[in-house]
């Protein structure tokens, strides 16, 4: 088959949970186990790094890789979902998997495939375990897909397990309470093995304690020990940021670099800085050079996109993949500070939000429209993925919130519509989603 038959067949025979939702989520393990049984137990043959938590884990995990790929470590990073290329999932050092590996793969496997019947997602984890084995790394960032306990990454016992944070989020597969989120992320905490938790919350931090406890497992929160302050006072930086950290009140790295941007920075900064100490005994070269030169680089070691990312200007496009109550609530927060701060030269008028979305068909539209703001101009589209949601249905919504705007027939047209609309000091914010966000993505390099 050509690479592009290979991709057909996959979406064709596997279901995908990012197109069809919760009829694609596996709640065991058994296909997984199955498919690496029969591929030689690759996930055993690297040493990994498990990444999971609601918020802020894709980000994690490509910090850590620039992190590890700057302290000279064959790095394979594992994320989900992909925005453009479906080969963004499986990177290393930060070259995607080659067509010809996924051709390969598919080929030399279909029959297990047809026969195990895995999940599209499922195919992928052990589609990532089998390329880091045959490519040898020294280390793989290993991002969770959904939840913890019963995700098809939890085969792998890791160096170290990180949960960012937890707040509500897929409540239809996961539960509608913060310990009962807490308790499937939790799942990824394994016997012996040390586990950093991002932020502390009164709610889902005694689930932790209490599952690494059973595992013995030593459990810090980074948050308690590390504070990171932005340099420019205001955060308003848009591409990339400057940061103090402070380690149990004492300063510990000045200056440091971050090839992005976003309100979100300075927590996952955080967990990536305590990591790294946590990794420093078992991984050679990890200390305060490979931070910085790593997190200097970001973008240009580990291809990160969707986040943040500034992609025009007069007016100021930016996109953000922020999806859920707490991504979408502190992006918001920020995003209004931002256009509060711009203003037109000339006039003195302030600038103006236009706001591009859409979202998919089971999401809790209520709880997350009280954080858009209600003075923007709003752009509705259903982006191309089944579960997209109807864009006149997603504005009939929204007007009860008192959020106005028009329909799109695709997120194309409403981006274009935004652009004739915006002034340029105005800014056209691209969010909800991030299947929309993928839609207006530059193609990658």
């Amino acid at each position: 088959m050509t690479y592009r038959e290979t991709l057909d067949f996959l979406y064709a025979q596997l279901p995908m949970y990012h197109r069809v939702g919760a009829s694609a989520f596996k709640k065991d393990l058994t296909n997984i186990i199955a498919l690496c049984e029969h591929l030689g137990q690759p996930q055993r043959q690297f040493r990994s790094i498990h990444v999971g938590g609601t918020n802020g884990k894709g980000s994690v995990s490509h910090m850590l890789a620039a992190v590890c790929q700057s302290a000279g470590l064959k790095t394979g990073l594992y994320i989900s979902p992909h925005y453009k290329d479906f080969r963004e999932r499986i990177k290393v050092n930060g070259r995607y998997i080659p067509q010809g590996r996924v051709v390969d793969f598919v080929g030399r496997h279909r029959d297990a495939i047809e026969r195990i019947q895995p999940s599209f997602f499922e195919m992928c984890v052990a589609m990532a375990f089998d390329h880091f084995a045959r490519e040898k790394v020294d280390i793989a960032i290993i991002e969770v897909g959904l939840g913890g306990r019963l995700d098809s990454t939890n085969i792998i016992t890791p160096l170290l397990s990180i949960i960012t944070n937890i707040s509500l989020d897929h409540i239809n597969m996961l539960g509608d309470t913060l310990p009962a989120i807490a308790f499937e992320k939790a799942g990824i905490i394994k016997p012996g093995v040390s586990v950093l938790i991002g932020e502390t919350h009164p709610e889902s931090a005694p689930v932790f304690e209490k599952k690494a406890a059973e595992c013995e497992s030593p459990i810090v929160f980074a948050d308690r020990h590390y504070q990171v302050l932005e340099q420019d006072g205001g955060g308003l930086a848009l591409t990339e940021s400057t940061f103090d950290v402070l380690k149990d009140g004492q300063v510990f790295l000045r200056d440091l670099r971050v090839d992005a941007a976003g309100p979100y920075l300075s927590k996952n900064l955080a967990t990536v800085v305590h990591a790294a100490g946590l990794l420093r005994p078992v991984l050679p070269g990890i200390g305060e050079q490979s931070l910085r030169a790593g997190l200097g680089q970001l973008r240009t070691l580990t291809r990160f996109i969707g986040r943040w990312q500034v992609i025009g200007q007069r007016p100021l496009i930016l996109c953000d993949s922020a999806h859920n109550e707490a991504g979408l609530r502190l992006a918001f927060a920020h995003i209004e500070k931002m256009t509060a701060a711009m203003k037109d030269p000339e006039t003195g008028r302030p600038a103006s939000l236009h706001v591009v979305t859409g979202m998919v068909n089971d999401k809790d539209i209520d709880a997350v429209f009280r954080y858009f703001p209600a003075a923007a101009r709003y752009y509705f589209a259903k982006a191309r993925v089944p579960r997209g949601l109807e864009a006149t249905i997603l504005q009939e919504k929204a007007s009860k919130w008192g959020l106005k705007g028009k329909a799109y027939v695709s997120v194309g047209n409403a981006l274009a519509a935004a652009r004739r609309a915006a002034g340029p000091e105005d800014m056209i914010a691209v969010i909800g989603s991030i299947f929309v966000v993928a839609e207006v993505l530059p193609p990658p390099r």
